[in-house]
Parts: C-alpha cells; structure tokens; sequence
C-alpha cells in the first residue's frame, strides 16, 4: 500500500516530455511537450451508449424537466407523453425544446417507430432532431420505404443523404449519435459554417459534413446568425403513428489543452 501512494506521488509530480523539441505547426506546444495540459479524465458508462460521467442527461426515462413545448426563457411545461420508459409524442403540441443550450456538442438519442407504422414516404413516422433548432438530421421509417434521398432518416435534410441507409426494421429502437460543430458568426458575416459527423446505428453516415445553411423543406436557406449555444428540438410533424425517444444525453465540447475547472 505504501508502494502504490509513492507511484502516484512520482506519477503526479514528474512528468514525462521534453523541451528541446520543434513547435508542432499552429500550436504553442513543443513535441511530447511535459507542460502541456493533460485530458480531462472521463468515465465511460458500463453499458455502451449509455452516458459518460461529464454528459448532461436530458432524459433518464422517468420525467420531462429537461424539456419545454416552447424556445422560451419563460418556458411552456412539456405536453409529450412519460410511457414506459420512453418519451412518446403527442402530435399537434408543437415541438419539444431542451430548456439548456448547447453549441458544439455530442447527442446520443435512440428513437423507435412503430412496428405497424402506416403511410407512404415522408408520411411513415416522421419527425427530426434539430441541433440549434435549425440543423435537422430526419427521423422517419426509412426501412425499406422510398422518399427523397435527402429525406430519409439520417438525412441532413433538404442537404445531404446518409452515406448509407444502416436503419433497422419498424417496431426496433434506432440509435443516433451526433458530433455537432456550430457555425461561427462575426456580426450577421457566417466566418465558419456548421459541421455535423453522424453515426447511424454505429455505422457512419455523415464524416465531418458541412452544411449548407438551414435546413428545410422545398428550398435553399442561408445561415441566419444566432447565439454560440441554442436549445436543441426534437419535431412534432403533426398526428401519426406513435412515435418514441429515449436515453438522450449531451456532452458540450471543448477544444483542446482546457485547463481543469
């Protein structure tokens, strides 16, 4: 035991690295340099896709503080439906707000269709998550089922189609998870436009992919300037067939070399 105190105290006291090293390009910081910041220490949950110690858990399964049925400060209370678990939505409220506000960030959120989802198309199941509540990428049954390419789910829609089509079969839970880099504005000027990576049940279907502006229906749209973090959303595409999320959780991104807290 007295062994193990000692290693930690060299551990935390001398650091590995060397000055006498080129300055990587673009950086402050020599090769394997020791003063450089270490990462901030991180713990994976047990269950893969479940949340890290630092993520902001916007729904647990159990209720719907985190949510709003307005992009509010002074917020109207959620009207979507707690059932098993899972959030089921209640078409023709509106669309649901997370009542924080991110810019870059990682969401992980699962979704399920109904195993009897009904209609054709855009009419099979749909709804969308929108980061910054302008960016959507499509959720829809799209198992097998034609519409637009840049309409099916996993779409950035209106903009680009998945690499691929990985969506399991109605009535199975589907799984995003989304690296999300929001644009950067000087004035009204967009100085750097929005990025979106995005796996599809584990399977990449967007790589670092830049948007265009806003999303939306039947047209072109540019950037409209916004705040660096805005609420996130989650479509209400009117009365259908029911429709489910759970476990969804963000983690807000940092850059590199951040100095503990």
């Amino acid at each position: 035991m007295v062994g193990c105190i000692s290693f930690a105290y060299v551990v935390q006291q001398h650091r590995d690295g060397y000055r006498d090293t080129p300055i990587l390009p673009g950086q402050k910081w020599h090769v394997h340099d020791p003063e450089r910041p270490y990462p901030h220490e991180v713990t994976p949950a047990n269950k893969l896709g479940d949340p890290p110690s630092d993520a902001i858990v916007l729904f647990d399964g159990k209720d719907m503080s985190h949510w709003a049925q307005s992009d509010s400060d002074n917020p109207v209370p959620a009207k979507w439906i707690v059932k098993n678990g899972c959030i089921e939505v209640k078409g023709g409220t509106g669309n649901l707000y997370s009542r924080e506000k991110f810019g870059d960030c990682q969401l992980h959120i699962e979704w399920q269709e109904d195993k009897n989802v009904k209609g054709s198309g855009q009419g099979r199941g749909n709804s969308g998550v929108f980061l910054m509540g302008r960016y959507e990428i499509q959720v829809l049954d799209s198992y097998h089922a034609a519409t637009y390419a840049d309409g099916q789910a996993g779409a950035i829609y209106g903009q680009w189609p998945p690499l691929v089509n990985p969506q399991r079969k109605p009535g199975d839970w589907q799984v995003y998870d989304i690296v999300f880099k929001a644009p950067r504005f000087e004035g009204d000027r967009v100085v750097e436009p929005a990025y979106m990576t995005v796996f599809f049940n584990g399977v990449l279907i967007h790589d670092h992919q830049k948007l265009n502006g806003i999303t939306g229906h039947r047209g072109v749209f540019p950037y409209e300037h916004t705040q660096p973090e805005e609420r996130l959303a989650i479509q209400d595409h009117g009365p259908a067939t029911p429709l489910h999320f759970r476990n969804i959780w963000v983690r807000k991104l940092k850059d590199y070399d951040q100095p503990e807290n």
